[in-house]
């Protein structure tokens, strides 16, 4: 039941009931992507044309792995599929993932060979030398897992790491950059030893494989082997990378001598690369285990790398960090409780601390839920997701500012700052969240948010974090489903490179400062601490009769640094209030806000006009971004750079099946027991 408000849009006032609607009408002549399900594709996963199949990485014509200029945005249609399907970032990793499936394999299984081929093909996102979320969903028991293999501060490190030197020595970690225009100095953090953290992604993978595994741990890593041995073409968004890393990649000889040509300039897309470094590595974690990554050789180099004191081209003075080998042996996975909320008549589940994800995108749903955002769907829906509503981005973006104002102020690693009240009910009770809806006002931004207040100690905030990061979404025979976001932090990393892969400069998303006029901030630097994230791979059930979680809807996720929340809520309220496909969901306009005055509007999208008029801001011709400045929002239309990854379970013909998105913005494809409807 719904009422009025005088100001003209409508809020509820309790959650409503609503239909899941998903279309299953395809627009253009887009592919699809297929692994088995005809003669052709019986015994290798491949992409189904009109005429016929192209193995994934044959180079034949339409093979989506044949590299090709990144684009901001090239349109894909809706993949549906029987039993099985993997979505990720790029074509290689998608194949790997579904031969695992087409084995029997579980969706665990499927996401080591996926993340195996990742590091190899998308290196400045995410790696061996990086870290991870998953939520894991076993069909047979009905429970959600999640698994939190953050990387971590050593043991040496002090809540001044990232800011001093040393306790006698105050400046600044080097490298430090001083403009020659100004004067003025820049600190270079991510160069420094100190941005490193210990890796966790493959501790992380090991733990889960162990719990839900079906097939040898040894027999995960043929694809990237055979891919890292015979080389691969340099893709369009990995070619951008390196360009526009190229000067800092001189930080470390080894990525230089990698990336780079022997006359120091960028290898180009279309280049073959190989790697037998990363293949060594692989072979040695599938004969040894995660344990060949956290001692021995390979973690030996990694120390020597985090400790370098010189580099560059001309040479330079690096601050090493201080990372032992025994902070690599005694680093640990760890199972986590996940976050589950109930968003209408849905139970959605994410990502806990020391990710903000979950709790920051539950956050926004519950400020969300009072608003009846059926009422304010896109226009002129089309594959891409139509054209968005401006009430709709406005009540969106309103309240994912009141959820990063939470999650700025209170969220960190819980091992070490608690939650307000000790866990996430305090910042998802449903009567605080409705109090935080009656802030927005529906014809004006609030511009910057202000946290609630609870009965803790006076703390701090803080903003800090990069967006070297990718998602992968995986569903298996069994039923079982696999959200997972894993990250190097910013791309490329911290330009240091051993055995073949890239290390994180993940330590930069804590504050540098332990504390501000405010108090201790939460995120802070401390010893064995785990820095925040906003990493959100995100499970949504529907809510059973009693309360309790009913049958699978969808799984989601995406890279995108602080702006993951943004891209996550926007799929989820696309899917589940406005009856999208998992592609329209995908694709729609990237839209939403931190807890800022700028409201970002994706107009990298073929439905924003992004141009700027004589004498006006960009954007200026579009309507949507008229509407929002109207309401008092500053419009960024910069290009978002999302990489979603969907499943949508749904019905059809009589018939549940899984139907699949893979964002536009990116290379990423969907492959699986597919089926043309």
């Amino acid at each position: 039941m719904t009422t009025p408000d005088a100001s003209g849009p409508t809020r509820l006032r309790r959650p409503s009931m609503i239909t899941l609607q998903l279309t299953a009408t395809l627009f253009g002549a887009v592919a699809l992507y297929a692994c088995g399900g005809s003669s052709e594709a019986d015994n290798q996963c491949a992409q189904f044309t009109d005429t016929g199949s192209v193995v994934v990485g044959s180079g034949l014509a339409g093979d989506p792995s044949a590299p090709e200029p990144s684009s901001g945005f090239k349109s894909k249609s809706l993949v549906s599929a029987k039993s099985y399907m993997v979505v990720t970032a790029n074509p290689h990793a998608s194949k790997a993932g579904c031969e695992v499936l087409k084995k029997g394999g579980s969706a665990a299984d499927a996401a080591v060979a996926v993340q195996m081929v990742l590091g190899l093909v998308e290196p400045q996102s995410s790696g061996l030398g990086g870290g991870a979320f998953m939520l894991y969903f076993d069909a047979k028991t009905k429970k959600v897992q999640s698994y939190d293999g953050r990387e971590m501060a050593p043991a040496a490190a002090t809540e001044d790491y990232l800011r001093y030197i040393s306790a006698t020595n105050t400046a600044p970690p080097l490298p430090v950059l001083t403009a020659p225009e100004s004067g003025a100095s820049f600190n270079l953090l991510r160069q420094s030893g100190r941005s490193i953290g210990t890796p966790g992604a493959v501790r992380m993978l090991e733990l889960a494989q162990k719990d839900y595994g079906t097939l040898a741990w040894k027999d995960l890593f043929q694809s990237g082997i055979q891919l890292a041995t015979d080389g691969f073409p340099i893709s369009g968004r990995m070619a951008d990378a390196i360009a526009g890393s190229r000067t800092l990649l001189f930080t470390d000889p080894e990525a230089a001598a990698y990336f780079l040509n022997a006359d120091g300039t960028a290898k180009p897309l279309g280049t073959v690369i190989k790697n037998p470094a990363y293949a060594a590595t692989l072979a040695s974690l599938a004969s040894s285990g995660a344990d060949a990554l956290y001692t021995g050789p390979i973690a030996e180099n990694i120390v020597k790398k985090i400790k370098l004191t010189s580099g560059g081209s001309p040479a330079f003075a690096i601050t090493p960090g201080l990372t032992e080998m025994s902070d690599l042996a005694n680093y640990q996975a760890k199972k986590r409780d996940p976050v589950c909320t109930n968003y209408r008549s849905y139970m959605v589940c994410g990502m806990g601390a020391p990710s903000s994800g979950g709790i920051t995108v539950a956050s926004a749903l519950g400020v969300i839920e009072n608003f009846y955002m059926a009422g304010y769907k896109p226009t002129l829906l089309d594959v891409n997701g139509g054209k968005p509503n401006a009430m709709g981005v406005h009540l969106i973006s309103e309240a994912e500012r009141l959820a990063y104002a939470d999650r700025n102020k209170y969220i960190a690693d819980t091992d070490f700052v608690p939650l307000p009240g000790g866990s996430p009910a305090a910042l998802l009770d449903k009567t605080y969240l409705r109090g935080r809806a009656n802030l927005i006002d529906f014809g004006r931004s609030m511009g910057t948010a202000t946290a609630g207040t609870f009965a803790s100690a006076a703390v701090g905030s803080s903003v800090a974090e990069g967006k070297g990061t990718t998602h992968m979404t995986i569903v298996d025979k069994q039923g079982n489903v696999l959200v997972m976001t894993t990250t190097i932090e910013s791309g490329m990393g911290s330009f240091r490179m051993t055995n073949g892969f890239l290390l994180n400069n993940q330590l930069t998303d804590f504050s540098v400062l332990p504390s501000d006029s405010s108090g201790t901030i939460a995120n802070r630097v401390q010893a064995n601490k785990r820095p925040r994230s906003s990493m959100a791979p995100t499970l949504v059930f529907k809510l059973a009769d009693d309360g309790s979680m009913g049958d699978l809807v969808m799984g989601t996720g995406s890279p995108g640094g602080a702006t993951i929340i943004q891209y996550v809520v926007k799929t989820l309220v696309g899917v589940l209030d406005w009856g999208m496909d998992a592609q329209q969901a995908t694709s729609m306009v990237d839209f939403g806000a931190a807890n800022s005055a700028t409201t970002n509007v994706g107009g990298e999208h073929p439905n924003i006009v992004a141009t700027t008029p004589a004498g006006g801001l960009a954007g200026g011709s579009d309507p949507l971004v008229s509407a929002l400045r109207g309401m008092g929002h500053t419009v960024s239309v910069a290009a978002q750079s999302s990489g979603i990854s969907t499943v949508v379970k749904t019905q059809r013909n009589g018939s549940m099946v899984l139907e699949g998105g893979a964002d536009p913005r990116r290379e990423g494809i969907v492959l699986g027991d597919t089926f043309k409807p």
